[in-house]
């Protein structure tokens, strides 16, 4: 079980923001964990337990999540890299291992190719590379993923209607490799959505449900929906092209690639392709590259796997 007493809870301010992150002890070099969107640094509760006896290990809430401060209006990788730039600087104040997942492997990617000096290496976690560019990303699966993660933000955060809330679970569909769709049956949704108002009553404002459906509320709560919205009509994008930022990143990096399948009609289901993946080599061809068999949040749902390669990356840096 993951014990909170072994990473401390802290505040960095940039200049600009306040930036929420927690540091385990100072047991080896620099390993600077970033959470996927939507969710803050309690993400990788699984595989901190594995990472803290031999890394110093921080993990950061990006803008706009956690207890980070929100910039609503002002989500995009310039911005993100500019905190980024800070922390490392100013916090960690020597160079790191960043290991991103999704698009926090994104944001280690602009770190590589931005600001060489304050790292050492960087872990991209089955990032959207290529996929979640404009506009190509208005085709794929993650478009209507991040629609529906705006909605039901503001739906948590706005409203205390039951039935508002049901309908944003109703949206809620995952494609399988099959072709078939799975999503939540009407009495379900109205059933959860009936405990979580009845949970925000009493609680005055965050949900507070068991299990993993309850942690994501909860976190969902604390997450600014602009973020998600900023993908959405293009804002993410400044200040990072894939292929460019490959090309110049001086650091060593390591891609992991997890499952993904194509849906006839919601397109990509996962982060990258095999084309994709072959892409980002053949741009960086010194780059390394691991194919697991795992869901996309490979240290929450495979931690062993995780920290397993990323020990053998860091172990040849």
């Amino acid at each position: 079980m993951f014990n909170m007493v072994e990473l401390e809870e802290k505040r960095f301010h940039t200049g600009e923001i306040s930036i929420n992150y927690a540091e385990g002890p100072s047991n080896g070099p620099p390993l600077v964990l970033v959470p996927p969107q939507g969710a803050d640094w309690t993400n990788y509760q699984n595989s901190i337990p594995l990472l803290v006896d031999d890394f110093h290990v921080y993990v950061l809430d990006v803008r706009g999540h956690g207890k980070s401060d929100w910039t609503t209006g002002d989500y995009s990788f310039d911005s993100i890299g500019r905190d980024m730039t800070a922390f490392l600087e100013h916090v960690v104040q020597e160079s790191a291992i960043i290991s991103g997942n999704s698009s926090g492997g994104l944001i280690a990617l602009w770190c590589a190719a931005n600001i060489p000096g304050d790292v050492r290496g960087i872990i991209m976690e089955d990032p959207p590379l290529f996929s979640a560019e404009w506009p190509r990303i208005k085709e794929e699966y993650v478009y209507q993923v991040l629609q529906a993660t705006v909605e039901m933000s503001r739906e948590l955060t706005e409203s205390r209607s039951v039935g508002g809330l049901a309908r944003c679970f109703m949206k809620v569909k995952k494609p399988l490799p099959s072709g078939k769709m799975t999503s939540i049956p009407r009495s379900a949704a109205y059933l959860v959505s009936f405990l979580v108002r009845a949970s925000q009553k009493l609680t005055g404002g965050s949900p507070s449900l068991p299990g993993r459906l309850g942690r994501v509320l909860e976190v969902l709560t604390t997450f600014d929906p602009d973020f998600s919205q900023a993908w959405l009509d293009g804002r993410i994008y400044e200040g990072l092209d894939h292929a460019e930022a490959l090309r110049r990143a001086q650091r060593p990096m390591l891609l992991i690639q997890a499952n993904w399948h194509r849906h006839p009609e919601y397109g990509l289901v996962g982060a990258m392709d095999d084309d994709d993946a072959a892409h980002a080599r053949e741009v960086a061809p010194d780059m390394c590259f691991k194919q697991i068999d795992s869901e996309h949040v490979v240290h929450s749902y495979d931690p062993e796997a995780f920290v397993h390669i990323v020990r053998e990356f860091i172990s040849h840096l």
